[in-house]
């Protein structure tokens, strides 16, 4: 073949992995990708489903659930039609607005059941900035990092934990450990997706290992640290402290291997689950459902953590494979720890169980953040 022949070819030949135009389908069309969105869909069904049982049969806290699923679709779809590079381009500008909305919750925030962690907007309600830094923190970090060559150099890795940790402690201080905790993960995330060395890795966890006796003796606040040692004892105030994780594991097993059938769960509908349509879902799910539906669940969540890291490791470029890779193991921690919190194997910190619990400001940030995967999926 002659190069010129050879030059013909590769400029009429599909590039970046797209297909012509004749073959592109409905779906890169609209830039969804129609697997995470049958596996999201899904997940929503059974949250509304779920809900509907958990909170005594209110549909009026479906009907806003619903809505909330509504909404986080539209911005799902406006947010896929964006390239890449435009979140690329105005990431740190997002994540400098995020921290100045972490810097006025600290000022004039709301305070609610002593947290300080809401600013009210006239005309809109409450708005918790720490969502924001959800979105912001993974694309912040990705956008520093892959300004340099990969894997990353000793000192870039120190600047980015300095990105990392100015929000992890305004967030901590309004007090929000749980919250702080999932956005320090995900910053974490993008850095070990970068390529870290394993030397950076082991002095990372011996630098762990120094810092948590001295957080836990000065950081801690006195009711955080007796939900660990609620964690190690829970019977020792088992009308107290402990009441919560002892309910939350008599419903658990209470369900057995099918469970007591929808709507027949007696644990959250006469009231000794605390929590039951939050952060204790998951409790009220499994007595109705059993072990059967148990694993059902933890095969849909299984999808979409699959799907998206097929999308990153598809993609041809260092941002969005970071993004949607710390997107991805982000999606997995909010899983793994509210399912800890309530069987007893982690301390219960607040964290609600994606798509499942009631929460319409955290439905819309997942589903945003699935948007910006699809994004990076579709335009490749």
């Amino acid at each position: 073949m002659s190069p010129n022949s050879q030059y013909k070819f590769l400029r009429q030949s599909p590039r970046d992995g797209l297909s012509t135009r004749s073959s592109i389908s409905r779906w890169q069309r609209l830039h969804i990708d129609p697997w995470l969105s049958l596996f999201l869909i899904l997940n929503a069904i059974l949250g509304l489903g779920v809900l509907y049982s958990a909170s005594a049969q209110d549909l009026g806290l479906v009907s806003k659930q619903a809505m909330s699923f509504g909404i986080g679709c539209l911005i799902m779809f406006g947010l896929a039609q964006i390239p890449p590079k435009v979140y690329q381009a105005f990431a740190p500008y997002f994540y400098l607005f995020a921290v100045l909305c972490l810097v006025a919750v600290v000022i004039f925030g709301e305070i609610r059941m002593g947290a300080q962690r809401w600013i009210a907007i006239p005309g809109v309600g409450s708005v918790q900035p720490s969502e924001f830094m959800k979105i912001a923190m993974p694309l912040m970090v990705a956008w520093f990092l892959t300004r340099q060559p990969l894997p990353p150099r000793f000192g870039h890795v120190l600047l980015s934990l300095v990105l990392i940790g100015v929000p992890f402690l305004l967030i901590a201080e309004q007090p929000d450990l749980g919250t702080s905790l999932l956005i320090l993960a995900s910053g974490i995330f993008v850095l070990f997706l970068s390529g870290l060395s394993w030397k950076m890795i082991t002095a990372a966890f011996a630098a762990a290992a120094v810092i948590l006796p001295v957080a836990w003796q000065f950081l801690l606040h006195d009711y955080q640290r007796q939900r660990v040692m609620t964690l190690l004892n829970p019977e020792a105030d088992a009308l107290g402290t402990g009441w919560n994780i002892i309910q939350s594991k008599t419903a658990i097993g209470s369900g057995g291997f099918t469970g007591k059938g929808f709507l027949e769960g007696t644990q959250s509908h006469l009231h000794f689950l605390p929590e039951g349509h939050t952060d204790f879902i998951i409790a009220a799910f499994s007595e109705e459902f059993g072990l059967i539906g148990i694993i059902i669940l933890i095969l849909i969540y299984f999808a979409i953590i699959f799907r998206t890291f097929q999308i990153s490791l598809q993609c041809f470029h260092n941002f969005g494979r970071l993004v949607a890779g710390a997107f991805a193991l982000s999606f997995f921690v909010y899983v793994f720890v509210n399912a800890g919190m309530v069987s007893g194997i982690l301390p219960v910190v607040g964290v609600p169980l994606p798509f499942m619990s009631y929460g319409g400001t955290a439905i819309i940030t997942l589903m945003a953040t699935f948007g910006i995967v699809m994004s990076i999926h579709m335009h490749r």
